[in-house]
């Protein structure tokens, strides 16, 4: 069994903090690249590294044979693909395992198309691939419902269906992944239900016990279409997550 360590990118945010003990109960030893760095300890490292400026990661890559690349954030995502691309084939890297988004291929929306351009670096980048489109996380569902909570009427935009799925579900898949072959791009990772977004805002107002008017609206041109028809959704031949919206409600607000 090999020995080297498993680099992962955005080992601190959110997935990453479910996706590192993971590997770690797995018995295997982990990098986790950072802005700053951070105490080392327990079979995990870290090192400070700047995926955006392309600062650090040469060194960071030395010895590694697996990359899990979870880091993202509202823009340069497809520069920062690039960077650990180029890396990484000088490394000799073997398995680069990375995390998209179901729609980045459909929706026609500018972070969308981003995620396009990171996903299309990693599969021409030459270095052996796998990758997992996932749907939004409850988390991100439950900060977005937070914040329109706070209006006195909560604008719904019509014809919008998420798919929220349990983040740790995510993790676990991934580090599955990770753990195996390359597999290039392998079935979409969704939650087990379609909801309407009024729905979804409806459950957690009621398990806050607030109560705000939902006001309809309609999404327009090119980006209100994909929606409507259901490009951010996978609805056929893919993985499906057991916790439902109401169970992670009960857990995170009830």
């Amino acid at each position: 069994m090999t020995t080297s360590p498993i680099l992962v990118t955005g080992g601190t945010g959110h997935l990453g903090r479910h996706v590192v003990p993971m590997l770690r109960a797995a018995g295997r030893e982990v990098r986790v690249l950072n802005r700053s760095g951070g105490a080392s300890g327990d079979g995990v490292e870290y090192v400070a590294v700047d995926l955006l400026a392309d600062e650090g990661l040469d060194a960071a890559l030395a010895g590694v044979e697996t990359v899990l690349h979870l880091a993202g954030g509202n823009k340069g995502d497809d520069k920062v693909a690039r960077n650990l691309v180029g890396a990484a084939r000088r490394a000799g890297v073997k398995h680069l395992v990375h995390i998209s988004v179901i729609g980045a291929d459909t929706v026609p929306l500018g972070w969308f198309r981003t995620q396009r351009a990171a996903e299309t670096a990693i599969m021409d980048s030459g270095v052996p691939w796998t990758m997992l489109r996932a749907a939004q996380f409850h988390d991100l569902v439950l900060m977005m419902a937070e914040k329109m909570a706070r209006m006195p009427v909560v604008p719904v935009p019509g014809g919008l269906r998420l798919q929220p799925v349990d983040s740790r579900e995510v993790a676990a898949r991934l580090v599955e992944l990770t753990l195996g072959q390359p597999a290039g791009l392998v079935p979409d990772l969704a939650g087990p239900k379609v909801y309407p977004l009024g729905d979804l805002l409806r459950g957690y107002q009621g398990a806050r016990g607030k109560r705000r008017p939902l006001m309809p609206v309609r999404m327009p041109g090119k980006a209100g279409r994909a929606y409507r028809a259901g490009e951010n959704l996978a609805l056929r031949g893919n993985d499906v997550g057991e916790r439902t919206w109401e169970a992670f409600l009960a857990e995170r607000v009830g």
